[in-house]
């Protein structure tokens, strides 16, 4: 039996994960470069991935081990962690906003900073939630902020700034949790634990486009099989991924409806364009034909020519207009006039779109393998940013025992790594319960939630917060904040044991036993007996009591408001009966309303209009206010014939 080396922490394997094969690359770092030791590949035997997904993950982790124990035989190393990318076409960008009410004027510092981001980055994702049939679990795998704004005004940076109300606008990018764990269990099916993890738009700049070469505003297009990653850069840094819903297969397609071949034969056409003057094939009929390859070039035109426009489109889209210069990258990067095309769709000329290759040596070189090739952009890539640090090897975090899933590099902090794992703001801060707002006699009510149970945060074993940076090897525990419970009253609890009375909720006879909701109009009216209703207790501790002038709805604050209550509420009195015998006609939020006369001859009162109003009293985030013909009234104001009531 072949005894093997174990894999020490210098030796860098990374695996590509590919729609049509696996490619593996064995390597160390040597005088700041990557060297590349062994490279194998190997192509999947039916579809086993679709559009750049894994579909068939032990058919995946199966060609995976075969590739590694290839490699492992020849180099005499046991491989066990290796580094890999996910495809760029899962990737979902979505924006989210969220704002922080500081309760007193205050310097903003990096927690404050950091709290503000999560929070907008959790709306982000409960934003692409909606979107989806079943909730989902999402990966935040890098984000920008569009925009600080304090006070109202806008800021590019809120450090070290005081205010009230700090409010922070991103824009995030998330993989779907299906994508990450199938590609980490087709790794288990392969006997290989994730050292790292990236995404392929990435390691193919990583690979193609040197550090020293971003300060320029430049675009690298990786073309698969299934997909087309793109990569953006200017000043220094990536500035944005994204993909085409175009790739190589859709040129194989199109030779196979021409010359009525299978996808193999069709794939052989396709990789051989351009070598031989002509090419011979069996088609399904089992028939020998030979082509020209002026033929087979006039076959892929209106495809290529699709494939360059949805090129140019997302590329122009994702960088604002056209870059500096585009590079080229993968399989398809290699077809026929495709670089004319793409340079044409941009509206730039023809010497700033290359093929990519010219640059792998400033980061990769190998003594045994010719590298100078643009279908190894992802998984030399995937190599050159583990063994250069932009995703080191070595750099393993543990998460509540399990290995953390990291997806960047570069100063990693507790909230990027939760938020990388899949957990929210609410995760981490928790969220109070929703408060209960109803109005009792005119009198604005607010009962509060219950309070959140803190988050437990320790690094290594230590209490941390979520600005805290992360460093290799770090060990993390992390138990969720618990969200408070909503506030809940029946009516009876409102109006106390010993009421005795009528009541009317929202104009409707109410139960006692009746659960409250937020908005309701709550009217105590005069006992069966013709005596007034007993007293309504004053508001408990847990509330905010609001007197009727003006009328004020408004989310309470984070601390303890002070209650007043008068010595004796004056009791409110019944409403004389108006009998109408037809509709009512008014002016709603200046646009008119006709309304039906009610089946009880009561007429309608201001209450009637609130769920008319357009307000959401869910959400609220300022006083209501209620006029009528101009006049500020309570809920309890009838309405009349032609009148202009305003609420907001």
């Amino acid at each position: 039996m072949t005894e093997y080396r174990a894999q020490d922490r210098d030796t860098i394997f990374a695996l590509d994960i590919g729609t049509r094969s696996v490619v593996g690359i064995v390597g160390k770092t040597s005088g700041g470069r990557f060297k590349a030791l062994d490279m194998e590949m190997a192509e999947h035997s039916s579809r086993a991935m679709l559009d750049g997904q894994i579909d068939n993950i032990q058919q995946v982790g199966t060609l995976a081990r075969t590739v590694t124990e290839r490699l492992e035989e020849r180099l005499g190393v046991r491989l066990e962690r290796v580094c890999v990318a996910a495809a760029g076409r899962a990737l979902r960008t979505q924006g989210g906003s969220f704002s922080l009410d500081l309760s007193e004027e205050k310097t903003i510092g990096p927690e404050l900073i950091s709290r503000l981001e999560a929070g907008a980055l959790s709306a982000a994702e409960e934003s692409l939630q909606m979107e989806e049939e079943a909730r989902r679990q999402f990966f935040m795998v890098g984000y920008t902020v569009a925009q600080y704004r304090l006070d109202n005004y806008p800021l590019s940076s809120l450090l070290d700034h005081s205010g009230k109300l700090a409010e922070a606008d991103v824009v995030a990018t998330f993989l779907p949790g299906e994508v990450v764990e199938s590609l980490y269990a087709a790794m288990r099916a392969a006997g290989l634990q994730v050292a790292s993890l990236t995404l392929e738009p990435i390691a193919a700049m990583n690979a193609a486009i040197p550090a020293e070469l971003r300060l320029l505003n430049l675009a690298l297009v990786d073309i698969g099989a299934g997909t087309t990653d793109i990569a953006v850069c200017r000043d220094g840094s990536v500035t944005g991924y994204t993909m085409a819903t175009i790739a190589g297969d859709e040129i194989t397609e199109a030779l196979m409806r021409a010359f009525l071949v299978d996808f193999q034969t069709a794939e052989e056409l396709k990789r051989n364009l351009g070598e031989k003057p002509e090419a011979v094939y069996t088609d399904i009929l089992g028939l020998e034909n030979t082509v020209s390859q002026d033929a087979l070039r006039a076959a892929i035109q209106e495809p290529m020519g699709r494939l360059a426009e949805a090129i140019a489109a997302q590329v122009s889209q994702l960088n604002g207009g056209p870059p500096s210069a585009l590079f080229l990258a993968g399989g398809g990067s290699k077809l026929d006039g495709l670089r004319e095309k793409v340079a044409a769709s941009l509206g730039i000329e023809e010497r700033r779109v290359a093929v990519a290759g010219s640059n792998y040596n400033k980061s990769a070189f190998s003594d045994e393998m010719d590298l100078n090739n643009p279908e190894l952009a992802t998984p030399l890539g995937i190599a050159v940013s583990a063994a250069l640090g932009l995703l080191n090897d070595s750099y393993v975090i543990t998460l509540n025992g399990e290995t953390a899933k990291l997806f960047r590099s570069g100063v990693l902090t507790l909230r990027d790594i939760l938020l990388m794992n899949g957990y929210t703001y609410a995760d981490m801060l928790g969220r109070s319960g929703k408060n209960l707002s109803v109005t009792l006699n005119g009198r604005h009510m607010v009962f509060r939630g219950e309070p959140a149970a803190p988050a437990i945060l320790q690094v290594n074993d230590e209490e941390a917060a979520i600005t805290t940076v992360v460093h290799a090897g770090d060990s993390i525990r992390f138990q969720p904040a618990r969200s408070g419970a909503d506030a809940a009253k029946t009516l009876r609890e409102v109006l106390g044991k010993d009421f005795r009375g009528r009541v009317l909720v929202n104009n409707q006879e109410g139960r006692l036993d009746a659960a409250l909701r937020t908005g309701d109009v709550i009217l105590t009216l005069e006992g069966p007996a013709g005596k007034a209703a007993a007293a309504v207790p004053p508001p408990a501790p847990e509330m905010q009591s609001v007197p009727e002038t003006p009328p004020a709805v408004s989310a309470a604050p984070e601390a303890p408001p002070e209650i007043t209550v008068p010595a004796k509420p004056a009791p409110v009195p019944p409403p004389k009966p108006l009998i109408r015998k037809r509709e009512v006609e008014i002016i709603l939020n200046g646009k008119p309303m006709v309304l039906q006369p009610k089946e009880n001859g009561q007429p309608y009162f201001l209450m009637d209009l609130l769920e008319r109003s357009g307000v959401d009293f869910e959400k609220l985030e300022g006083p209501v206010h209620l006029t009528v013909n101009g006049v500020e009234c309570g809920f309890t104001e009838p309405v009349r014939d032609r009148d202009t009531i305003t609420i907001r």
